[in-house]
């Protein structure tokens, strides 16, 4: 085992870095759910005014759909986050999901919501 990781029967992260990533997690967490809030308006149906062209429509629309699918990757990444804070108290956070193995350091320093290691979230095999 590397770093922080110890052996004890099964695979587990010490105390200190996993309190530093749920720190991480419910930070992430706070700030996608203040996103979400004020996002809200920007996806928001376009209402259709005489006065605007098609072109404004289209630029309008556009946007619209951006905002959307700005709001249903928060939304899935939120939902991520919260699986992640569920494997904190499980004591399964930093365990890859497929193949049981460690997810390296760097990887949930990145991106603290990962559930599979880089192999598995690759799909290569061995």
């Amino acid at each position: 085992m590397q770093g922080n990781w110890a052996d004890i029967g099964e695979i587990k992260m010490d105390a200190t870095s996993l309190k530093k990533y749920e720190t991480m997690l419910i930070e992430l967490q706070a700030t996608l759910r203040v996103e979400l809030e004020q996002s809200s308006d920007e996806s928001a149906p376009v209402e259709v005014d005489g006065r605007m062209g098609r072109i404004s429509r289209g630029d309008a629309m556009q946007v619209q759909q951006m905002a959307l699918e700005m709001k249903r990757r928060r939304e899935e990444r939120l939902q991520r986050i919260q699986t992640a804070l569920q494997r904190v108290e499980q004591g399964t956070y930093g365990i890859c999901g497929r193949c049981q193995n460690p997810i390296a350091t760097a990887r949930l320093e990145a991106f603290p919501d990962s559930v599979l290691c880089v192999r598995c979230a690759s799909g290569s095999r061995q």
